[in-house]
């Protein structure tokens, strides 16, 4: 079943538990020229599950994580605590497939979102939420990755990609945890 989508994002979570699978997943990918994607999910997975997420990496052509991921990655593997620079050296580090540039992407919260591809890095500004409205946090960089990849299947350009992120999570955090109130009213 796997063999039919095009696009395939695998949370670091799932590092803990196969990481075989993953490849078989992955490899599929690199043959097809087909996109894959990979979170890195939270701290303790890079600190901990390091060799998975090296394995994992070196097939990923769209990275996503938060600040706090991205300071565990740097640190861990001595590439600095300049964020722009983490990123830059993410987005060049080894990979399977070579017909398609990685793409990283780190969320920072309220702060710019920065996207690290081809030597460069862009930063998005996210749009400001009245104190009032943020209602949980929980779900908010699931949110992002969601609204990234609807975007990124409807072959948008990455700019668009995070602008559907900023808004998924933007209405995640209006929410108490992860429910979905009404219908999506944003617009690919």
């Amino acid at each position: 079943i796997y063999e039919s989508a095009s696009l395939y994002y695998i949370a670091g979570f799932f590092l803990t538990v196969s990481v075989e699978s993953l490849k078989i997943v992955a490899e599929h990918a690199v043959a097809n020229n087909k996109t894959f994607c990979l979170n890195l999910s939270a701290p303790f997975i890079i600190d901990f599950f390091g060799d998975q997420v090296a394995t994992a990496l070196e097939y990923a052509d769209y990275v996503f994580c938060n600040e706090s991921e991205a300071a565990a990655y740097g640190k861990k593997h001595g590439l600095g605590d300049d964020l722009k620079e983490v990123a830059l050296k993410i987005a060049a580090s080894p990979k399977k497939n070579s017909a398609k540039p990685r793409t990283v992407i780190f969320t920072q919260g309220s702060e710019s979102t920065l996207v690290a591809c081809d030597g460069k890095v862009v930063e998005y500004a996210v749009e400001s939420l009245a104190k009032e409205q943020l209602v949980d946090t929980n779900g908010a960089g699931d949110a992002f990755v969601g609204g990234f990849l609807a975007s990124l299947l409807a072959e948008k350009e990455v700019g668009t990609c995070v602008e559907a992120g900023h808004w998924a999570a933007r209405f995640i955090i209006q929410q108490s945890g992860c429910t979905l109130t009404k219908a999506c009213e944003y617009k690919l």
